[in-house]
């Protein structure tokens, strides 16, 4: 992951769905927040004004702009709406090409606009069985009226100032404190997802630029993350949350402090558990890599803590999962993969057994990786034993052909890597299972003797 968040690619594929989507709802935030707006006047254009009017005139166009109106009505106050849209423009604009703007008197004005706009009371879903991965997403009502393009400009002129070269941390931090990154978290719950990526960008800039808060920061995520884990499940900003701690892990110092670890392993590893695990298992896997890149130590931790949340009737979520241990995999350190083979294997054995098909294929994909590879290569007589009773079965009787191909493959790769072993293995599974079928048999004809005993005490 790049520092640039702004920048990241969205990971998630949209799939197309069985059922049709919902069309787009607009939800009315707005309509939450709105008191009797007054009518809005037109103001002198900064540009044209002179340089020592220039100040005066910014700040009185930042009050203006701190009106706010209903959106969830779409023909009231048209014209004050629109004088404000190119008010908003005009600053946007000015506050990236002019010099020497950026005065205290500016500050105060500049978060009161900010807060005004965009701080509301979000509105309960309208619809309580939304699906993320299903339904379209709901849509700020809003949001349409204050956008340049597909450019939100209340956060895109919160961006530019945060990002402007005369921007002064010193002098900002008397007004974007604590309380306004706690309103600022509390936005991420927005059910629009391009609030949500603006979000993003804001909050990494704040992070980035406001030492004083970044612990505030870190532990307001976190206990946003142990609500949604232990109590509620919903809170639709869980993938941006861990898009934006995936750069922080990126820059955390070694070594890792007590407080990262025990992020890593009582906030990071249940997150895993969630139903709603796919709308951001890209992020969290990404962060879970990043820790261990850092600190090897804390990979059996991180393993076991997976198999134990491993999902036992959920076929996507245990795709996910493979995914994930192989992401792992590939950072490991020969000698942590020796602590977490052996409890790894068993539950790779087991996915390599399942029914379903695509789990199967997932785990025997990963004799494809060169250096899983080696690591199995050095450690097959401890991995051997574990995986040769499952695939020998599954090359006998699993239903899918394809699974069956993959199985040979890996047997083969087996049978080269230690033959003796292998012939071994295949002449004690042979004699097990003929010890099985001996016992089988003697069973049933257990049954049958006892069946016969009944129907010849019926007849007496």
């Amino acid at each position: 992951m790049t520092s640039k968040v702004v920048d990241r690619i969205d990971p998630f594929n949209s799939k197309m769905s069985i059922k049709s989507k919902k069309q787009k709802r607009s939800q009315g935030s707005s309509h939450y927040r709105t008191k009797n707006a007054v009518e809005l006047q037109p103001l002198a254009q900064l540009k044209e004004a002179a340089p020592s009017e220039q100040q005066d005139l910014f700040i009185k166009k930042l009050q203006q702009c701190c009106i706010v109106f209903d959106f969830m009505d779409p023909v009231s106050d048209l014209k004050s709406k629109e004088i404000k849209r190119a008010c908003l423009n005009e600053l946007v604009d000015f506050i990236t090409s002019a010099r020497g703007i950026l005065q205290e008197p500016c500050y105060p004005e500049i978060v009161k606009l900010i807060a005004c706009n965009i701080f509301r009371t979000l509105p309960p879903s309208d619809n309580p069985d939304f699906d993320p991965e299903e339904d379209d997403p709901t849509l700020e009502a809003s949001w349409p009226h204050l956008q340049v393009g597909q450019v939100h400009i209340v956060y895109e002129f919160f961006l530019r100032f945060l990002e402007s070269p005369e921007f002064q941390p010193s002098i900002a931090k008397k007004y974007i404190d604590q309380k306004f990154v706690l309103q600022l978290l509390e936005l991420f719950d927005s059910e629009d997802p391009r609030e949500r990526d603006f979000l993003k960008t804001v909050l990494h800039r704040i992070y980035g630029k406001f030492l004083g808060l970044r612990a505030f920061i870190r532990k307001q995520i976190n206990n946003i993350f142990l609500k949604f884990i232990y109590e509620t499940e919903v809170f639709n900003g869980v993938g941006e949350l861990l898009e934006i701690l995936g750069s922080i892990i990126n820059g955390f110092a070694l070594p890792l402090k007590n407080e990262h670890k025990q992020f890593l392993i009582r906030v990071l590893i249940p997150l895993h558990k969630a139903k709603s695990l796919s709308l951001y298992h890209a992020q969290l896997a990404y962060c879970v890599v990043q820790f261990l890149e850092k600190d090897a130590a804390l990979t059996e931790q991180v393993v076991k803590g997976l198999l134990k949340f491993w999902p036992k009737t959920c076929s996507q979520k245990e795709v996910m999962f493979l995914g994930e241990i192989e992401e792992i995999l590939d950072v490991i350190d020969p000698a942590q993969f020796q602590k977490i083979m052996e409890p790894l294997f068993r539950q790779i054995a087991r996915c390599v057994s399942s029914p379903h098909f695509q789990v199967a294929e997932r785990a025997l994909y990963y004799w494809n990786n060169e250096y899983i590879m080696s690591l199995i290569d050095e450690n097959s007589n401890i991995i051997l034993p574990i995986m040769f009773p499952s695939l020998y079965r599954i090359s006998k009787d699993h239903w899918n052909q394809t699974i069956v191909a993959l199985v040979y493959n890996v047997l083969k790769t087996f049978m080269e890597m230690n033959s003796k072993l292998f012939d071994e293995l295949t002449s004690n599974y042979k004699q097990e299972r003929q010890k099985e079928k001996k016992k089988e048999k003697e069973r049933d004809e257990l049954w049958k003797k006892l069946e016969k005993l009944g129907v010849n005490n019926n007849k007496k």
